[in-house]
């Protein structure tokens, strides 16, 4: 029930999934009778690969994370991490508000051990591949040991599902020296440091996440979320302009357009979050994915696909046993 467009595209991308992946059962959890009637539109049922858990609630974009934690209970964000609580279902997946998704993800699912707050990993693009940055708006206030512990949780990450040998890890600042940054990143810097995080490189700023400085660019949820709609306004504005200009010159600008229709395209698909389709929530006890609040049916449907991937790489049963012996280390440090 969550996400702009719900709950057709999550219908319709669930639907996509099904067709692509014979493996995959799904559960659409929400208020039955709509749902029923959503997929007869479709000509499609409830069947041994698709069901329905219903749901009373619905948590919506203007619900504060408390509220929709504390006052419905019975939303399909609560029923849905039960169904995972439970071991009905591997993982959860939504669209819909993710500072609830977290919220009531701790309540119903707990923290992995030594965990203190749960980080949202995306990726952006780089020159050459694409940067992992963590958090991306789970947490907008944070301390240095919860930077701390989503830089060991981006790199292991980085490690168990993208494949990445020792992995580099910046930490986003507004200068590369060390004399920069405010008291959450000198903070942190320090923690990296004393712990002897592997491949830690520093302070890396804005531009380095798109020039791919390191693999793995850490900082707060407020400055992530930030930094991931910035970057969308950009790429979409770019593209419009590029498009624009082209036009502009009419019988040039047609021939102009011919020659650099495939470049537009590779260029708007770089900056795509639509090919990934959904973003790990790392740190809880539970395989939960987020969606992008304006995801459509092809976005849902990868979102999906990228949540079975995180299921079967079995990253949080290894992540649990690599953070249990890693993040200790920054709580010490930091009482010092």
């Amino acid at each position: 029930m969550g996400g702009d467009h719900a709950p057709d595209v999550n219908i319709e991308g669930a639907l996509l999934a099904l067709e692509d992946d014979p493996e995959i059962k799904l559960q659409l959890v929400g208020d039955r009778p709509l749902l029923l009637k959503k997929l007869s539109d479709r000509k499609a049922s409830e069947s041994e690969r698709l069901q329905i858990i219903h749901a009373d609630e619905v948590i919506t974009m203007e619900d504060t994370a408390s509220q929709g934690m504390r006052k419905k209970k019975g939303s399909s964000i609560h029923l849905g991490l039960q169904q995972v609580k439970d071991g009905k279902a591997h993982g959860f997946i939504s669209a819909g508000n993710s500072g609830a998704v977290m919220a009531v993800s701790i309540m119903v699912l707990g923290r992995l051990e030594g965990v203190e707050r749960p980080a949202i990993l995306i990726k952006l693009p780089s020159l050459e591949d694409f940067v992992i940055l963590l958090d991306a708006g789970a947490n907008v206030d944070c301390k240095p040991s919860h930077l701390f512990q989503f830089a060991e949780m981006g790199r292991i990450y980085a490690e168990l599902v993208e494949n990445r040998k020792k992995p580099t890890i910046g930490l986003l600042s507004n200068g590369s020296e060390e004399s920069k940054g405010n008291e959450l990143t000198r903070g942190t810097h320090e923690l990296l440091k004393a712990a002897k995080i592997p491949n830690y490189k520093g302070y890396v700023e804005g531009f380095d996440i798109y020039r791919g400085t390191t693999d793995i660019v850490v900082c707060d949820g407020f400055v992530g979320n930030v930094a991931l709609k910035v970057s969308e306004g950009l790429a979409e504005t770019a593209f419009n302009w590029f498009k624009n200009e082209i036009m502009k010159h009419k019988i040039v600008g047609f021939i102009g357009l011919a020659f650099l229709q495939g470049i537009l395209k590779a260029f708007k698909q770089k900056f795509d979050y639509k090919p990934y389709g959904s973003a790990p929530l790392l740190g809880i006890d539970g395989v939960v994915f987020i969606s992008h609040g304006s995801s459509n049916a092809l976005a849902i449907r990868n979102g999906i696909l990228t949540a079975k991937k995180g299921v079967q790489s079995e990253f949080l049963e290894k992540m649990s046993l690599q953070l249990s012996k890693k993040i200790t280390v920054a709580k010490k440090e930091e009482t010092k």
